[in-house]
């Protein structure tokens, strides 16, 4: 959610805050700006839009020279989307420009003092209110921007992540964080800023992660330095080294994110348990699991805490858990779960799911968790993300970076994961005979060469897509481990051609969801030979009846639903357990198709953000 860009060094900085914008419109976003510095003027330009229309304004508006610049999109909080609301702030003295991601929950207070001694304010956000919080204490105090800046967050309550200049100090930016993540990359004498390492991943290698409460002093010609907010300590900078790639985040022929990253699938689940599982010694290696081993086999209770996707990839775990380990499974939206005095107790496992690692509500549930003394066990997928941080240990998933907003290789991946987990844990408790168990671990190392079998559903999904485009509601119908497929297949829909659709277990259809259906009505319904197959095939019959439209995902060679189906789309066999994998990639691929044939757009849906770091 927002995204931040900034550069100081001895490069043009124009050119470098553009299409590090660009690499930050995944995030979601409704406008953007910049703010330049030649050395003698603070150049601005912002606009409600995309960061093409920030480009084509800037041309007209400002010259491009500098070497010290800043960028921001906004996904608006305060204040509608339009020019005036964009970043970056200036100050009412216009010697201060800011660019702020994240809520300051205390600026109306704030800016009510501030109206008191004189200043003005033009927009409707909480980051104008920040940016002359910071002047004021730095013209009160007589003090340097750093120490003004370090004051000034100490007063406010919410999140942010910060980026702060001074034209009367031009050779240093300021950066802070608190609950939404900043990277620091550093090159030879040239420093990039950024939301992620994404927009300055072909300059350097080397980055720094603030953690939370921590601010830098960005200097030229200087050593980093690092200080806490709180209380002024210095902090000894931990450089990284990237491992993403250029290729990593460009589309690589295909024509949207989304796309490309639904047929990664089968290499990124391979990768994610590539050196865990070893199906031919009959093992799966987790450092996370072996060194906490005992910590999971004597839990009384497993919570999964999670939001959107993520938290359907919890709910297929919850089957999974239950079926191999016997331990008894919660599943919990992170953003509920923090407000209702939750019940914790010192033998509960949690277990929190996150793609970026960042999601702000997902954060705070751990913190809660960790306070009441559970056992904190992330799964994410950006390495030295907030939530691997903060877990007490925790797996990635290795999916690589996943740009679309609607996530898919996110949701797979995390199944992985999970699934080599009630794995290992099941082997540890015996739960599961050793047959099931090297069974398992054969079907699962099977499963990248069945989902690139799925994939060739591609031209029979597009097929469907065409019929049904124009549809305004729809319906999704899944039983056991295929219940959360079929919500995540909703959702799927909703989020990117905005038609909407609802998931519903395959049997409470009757309870109340059956007076939609009738021949206006398609109904997704997933129906693989393992599991629940008779029941389902019930379901399909009721529909049938009530002349609604069936689109049926089925195993190959499927002829009992392929009999009632209007549409069928058939899938490798797999155990029930692991159906999830394959039955997914159709419907991820209906989704696309009929959002590209709406003419939406795919990668960066209305209203969504890829990164939700604000409660």
């Amino acid at each position: 959610m927002c995204g931040i860009v900034g550069y100081i060094g001895h490069r043009e900085a124009y050119p470098i805050v553009i299409k590090g914008l660009k690499r930050l419109e995944y995030r979601g976003y409704d406008s953007a700006g910049l703010v330049l510095y030649d050395g003698k003027d603070l150049k601005l330009s912002k606009t409600k839009g995309k960061v093409s229309d920030l480009e084509a304004k800037a041309e007209k508006e400002i010259t491009q020279n500098g070497s010290i610049g800043i960028g921001h999109t906004r996904w608006a909080t305060h204040g509608v989307p339009n020019d005036v609301n964009s970043h970056p702030h200036l100050s009412n003295s216009g010697n201060l420009a800011i660019v702020h991601n994240g809520i300051i929950e205390n600026y109306e207070p704030l800016k009510k003092e501030l109206i008191n001694r004189g200043y003005v304010f033009h927009s409707d956000t909480d980051t104008e209110v920040l940016v002359n919080l910071i002047e004021e204490v730095q013209k009160k105090e007589n003090i340097k921007l750093g120490k003004a800046v370090q004051i000034a967050l100490n007063q406010v309550v919410g999140a942010y992540a910060i980026c702060v200049f001074d034209k009367q100090k031009p050779d240093e930016i300021i950066v802070a964080r608190l609950g939404s993540p900043l990277a620091i990359g550093i090159g030879e004498n040239e420093f990039f800023i950024a939301s992620d390492a994404s927009p300055f991943i072909e300059y350097t290698s080397n980055a720094i992660y603030l953690e939370d409460e921590e601010m830098a002093i960005v200097r030229m010609h200087k050593d980093l330095k690092i200080r806490k907010i709180k209380d002024d300590s210095l902090v000894d900078p931990y450089i990284q080294e990237l491992q993403m790639n250029l290729e990593q985040i460009e589309k690589g022929g295909y024509d949207h994110f989304m796309m490309k990253e639904i047929y990664e699938q089968p290499s990124v689940i391979k990768d994610t348990y590539r050196g865990r599982l070893h199906s031919n010694e009959g093992l799966i290696k987790m450092a996370g699991i072996e060194d906490n081993l005992e910590k999971f086999t004597n839990a009384q209770r497993i919570l999964i805490i999670a939001c959107g996707t993520s938290w359907h990839a919890g709910l297929v775990a919850e089957y999974v858990f239950e079926e191999f380990t016997r331990i008894p499974v919660e599943v919990e939206y992170a953003s509920e779960f923090r407000y209702r005095n939750p019940i914790i107790n010192e033998k509960d496992v949690v277990i929190a799911i996150s793609q970026s690692g960042e999601t702000a509500d997902t954060l705070a549930a751990i913190k809660l968790a960790k306070e009441k003394g559970a056992f904190v066990f992330g799964v994410c997928n950006v390495v030295g993300s907030s939530i691997s941080r903060e877990s007490h240990a925790g797996a990635y998933t290795h999916a690589g970076p996943e740009i679309g907003v609607a996530s898919t290789k996110a949701f797979t991946t995390q199944i992985t994961v999970l699934t080599m987990i009630a794995l290992r844990l099941a082997q540890a408790k015996g739960t599961l005979s050793k047959s099931d168990f090297h069974r398992y671990l054969s079907e699962l190392e099977a499963i990248p060469e069945k989902v690139e079998e799925a994939l060739k559903t591609n031209e029979v999904a597009k097929e469907i897509a065409s019929v049904y485009k124009d549809a305004t509601n729809c319906l999704y119908l899944g039983r056991g481990y295929n219940f959360p497929v079929a919500l995540e297949g909703a959702l799927k829909l909703k989020e990117i051609s905005y038609i909407h659709a609802e998931g519903y277990p395959a049997a409470e259809m009757k309870h109340g969801p059956i007076a939609l259906i009738d021949e206006q009505m398609p109904v997704v319904v997933i129906a693989p030979k393992q599991g629940h197959y008779d029941k389902v095939v019930s379901n399909v019959q009721e529909i049938k009846s009530r002349s609604g439209k069936i689109i049926a995902i089925v195993t190959k060679g499927d002829e009992q639903v392929r009999n009632l189906a209007d549409h069928v789309i058939e899938i490798p066999e797999t155990s029930d357990a692991l159906s999830p994998l394959l039955t997914t990639i159709p419907l991820q691929l209906l989704s696309y198709h009929i959002a590209v044939m709406r003419g939406c757009n795919v990668d960066q849906p209305r209203n969504l953000a890829k990164s939700v770091t604000v409660e």
